[in-house]
């Protein structure tokens, strides 16, 4: 078996594993619809996708009044809870995850998403066992903060230096900057991956299959 350079593997979920972007950029401006306020374009609502919730909609929807994005919060959850069911992982990503597995590495996960959507999702019956640990946005700071990251590490006792983050925004990989981690960008998500390069990844994958046959060589 090749020698790993990391120990501690930690992946974004929305647009690096799961392929959900679409469906959270159409849920935030369906809510703001709803509600008769300005309807962020793709791109806007797009880019907040990685953060917390409020965080997402006061990037998203900004000069709001503060009272009323937890209004806006429940109709973007109603619209994405909605269509949760039609959501899957990338083709490819549970390949990935097992071989990843066997290799040993401590597979994390670090999302914007809340604890209680991330546990329905790992519920799954092919993802069971497939984690050891995750942080979510509602149990810690958001992204871009590393307070993700360096809780994860501290929790399995690794270094910044034996610890890949994996993300498809710039909030993941700004989050791996800040917290000493090396990262690798996905070109598959919500944000365009000419914006990954302030950030030195040391890899953009334009496919899961990519990534898997990156990981398995240099991970």
């Amino acid at each position: 078996m090749r020698s790993r350079r990391f120990d501690l593997i930690a992946f974004d979920w929305d647009g690096t594993l799961f392929d959900s972007t679409a469906l959270i950029v159409r849920s935030i401006q369906t809510a703001c619809r709803d509600l008769d306020l300005p309807v962020p374009d793709d791109e806007r609502a797009g880019y907040v996708i990685g953060l917390g919730l409020h965080d997402a909609l006061q990037h998203a929807v900004p000069g709001l009044a503060a009272e009323r994005y937890p209004e806006l919060g429940r109709r973007y959850r109603h619209h994405y809870l909605a269509s949760q069911h039609e959501l899957s992982l990338f083709s490819g990503t549970l390949e990935m995850l097992h071989d990843l597995k066997a290799r040993h590495h401590v597979l994390t996960v670090a999302t914007g998403k809340n604890r209680r959507g991330l546990d329905e999702v790992l519920a799954m019956t092919e993802l069971r066992g497939l984690f050891d640990g995750s942080r979510t946005a509602d149990e810690t700071l958001s992204k871009p903060h590393p307070l993700m990251l360096q809780e994860l590490m501290a929790e399995f006792g690794v270094a910044p230096e034996r610890t890949l983050m994996i993300g498809d925004t710039t909030h993941d990989l700004q989050m791996a900057v800040s917290a000493g981690v090396p990262c690798v960008g996905v070109s598959f998500g919500a944000h365009d991956h000419a914006t990954f390069e302030p950030f030195a990844p040391l890899f953009v994958a334009h496919s899961t299959r990519e990534l898997h046959h990156w990981l398995l060589h240099h991970a």
